[in-house]
């Protein structure tokens, strides 16, 4: 296992890349976004990709750039909400790297993706987001806790103390 890498996994505005740059600080080790990545790999946004490839498309370019990303030693990781749904993406993200899931309820991750006004939340282009934040839910969430070797609710604390948790809880079962 690689113990230097820490991954992100959660839904869209558990504050994976909130909290992901912050341990990156903390830690002294380079911060990526995955699905920045994909955005500067294509030079088009991820709503773009969904347009013009639809989620499977999309879904291949992220296997791709985790495949990548997970080959760097020493990073923070942010994942995109869906990296979970693929097997061999898991597999990755466990054989290399401490993951935490970023719970949050559903409440709050609807209060915060209403505050993003960019197109970067294609699966949230509908009328009602809470119900598709609530079918995302259940559909991810046992992936999301069977990938996990931490737990956090990232929805009800501040983001300082989020990360100071999941410091503890990496340098407890890195060390």
């Amino acid at each position: 296992m690689n113990t230097k890498n820490i991954y992100l996994i959660g839904l869209m505005g558990a504050g994976k890349t909130t909290i992901g740059r912050l341990l990156a600080k903390s830690l002294g080790l380079p911060f990526y976004d995955s699905d920045k990545a994909i955005e500067d790999l294509t030079g088009v946004d991820i709503a773009t990709i969904f347009e013009f490839e639809g989620e499977k498309g999309f879904r291949l370019r992220e296997n791709k750039m985790i495949k990548e990303l997970t080959e760097i030693e020493g990073i923070v990781l942010a994942t995109g909400g869906g990296v979970i749904l693929d097997e061999e993406n898991r597999t990755l993200l466990n054989k290399s790297g401490f993951v935490v899931y970023l719970q949050c309820s559903v409440e709050r991750l609807v209060e915060r993706t209403a505050r993003n006004t960019q197109p970067q939340r294609p699966l949230l282009n509908t009328e009602k987001p809470q119900d598709k934040i609530e079918a995302l839910l259940e559909e991810r969430e046992a992936l999301y806790l069977s990938c996990a070797d931490f737990i956090i609710d990232s929805g009800k604390m501040q983001s300082k103390a989020v990360v100071s948790e999941i410091l503890a809880e990496y340098e407890n079962k890195v060390y």
